[in-house]
């Protein structure tokens, strides 16, 4: 199976953007050991500007945009450094990518992005995929590496997205505010019904939400691929993920995206 997993800040990161040593060691450990049974992963990981308020001991994510982009060249430093030495661990060797609205855009670079990551999964390479939010603005604003995901899971046909996050999956309602909420554990096709379901931001961390990852189910899915909001905190999900359990909620291909 071809596997694009997106990793959101909430995911690898405490409230304090410090990064949860056991949940992302364990994530590495998972991850790796996919690989090891045959399937072909890409990470796309958020957590650049959360784990750089960490790394400089600032107490709120900043708010302006050159602070961010300079906490984020900061955090990226940190997060590649802890895959490197996670996976390796794991006898794993992992790649860096960073994308640019830009280079999504232009068809011959989203085609060189695509031969690139499947040139490194046939060398049995872990490709690491952020957004370059030390020169891009867009992403940074409006929080959109679940759709980052997307694009990459389209452009390489990838089988499956997994987005984790953290909540089960699309709910009826807030789960927050609503103690009737209930989870969706199929969608066949984003109605109008599905798509107003979506609230706001998620946690102050990351900067997206259930709007994004359905912006992201509509990409993916029109590209035949399917895709699965999960929550994150136990990485051992992944492992039921791609033996074919009912985890979280499943958007299909074809019909999902129109």
């Amino acid at each position: 199976m071809k596997l694009v997993i997106k990793l959101g800040s909430s995911t690898l990161t405490h409230e304090g953007g410090g990064i949860n040593i056991r949940r992302f060691h364990k994530l590495c450990q998972v991850v790796a050991d996919l690989m090891n049974a045959g399937n072909q992963v890409v990470l796309v990981s958020s957590g650049a500007i959360a784990m750089g308020v960490a790394k400089l001991g600032l107490t709120k994510r900043p708010e302006d945009m050159p602070t961010k982009q300079a906490v984020a060249a900061v955090g990226q430093c940190v997060l590649m450094d802890s895959y490197d030495r996670t996976f390796g661990e794991f006898g794993r060797t992992v790649a860096q990518i960073l994308l640019t609205g830009a280079d999504v855009e232009n068809s011959v670079r989203l085609e060189n992005f695509n031969n690139t990551v499947n040139r490194l999964l046939e060398m049995g390479v872990l490709p690491i995929i952020n957004e370059n939010d030390t020169v891009e603005t867009e992403e940074i604003t409006v929080g959109d590496n679940d759709t980052l995901s997307a694009i990459v899971a389209s452009a390489i046909k990838a089988d499956l997205l997994v987005l984790l996050s953290d909540i089960d999956g699309l709910y009826s309602g807030d789960p927050r505010k609503d103690e009737n909420a209930k989870l969706i554990p199929e969608v066949y096709e984003l109605t109008p019904e599905i798509l107003s379901v979506a609230g706001g931001a998620g946690t102050g961390r990351g900067t997206g939400g259930m709007q994004t990852k359905l912006s992201a189910a509509k990409i993916v899915t029109n590209a035949g691929c399917d895709m699965i909001i999960a929550q994150g905190s136990n990485p051992d999900i992944l492992y039921d993920i791609v033996e074919g359990q009912a985890i979280g909620t499943r958007f299909y291909a074809g019909k999902a995206g129109k």
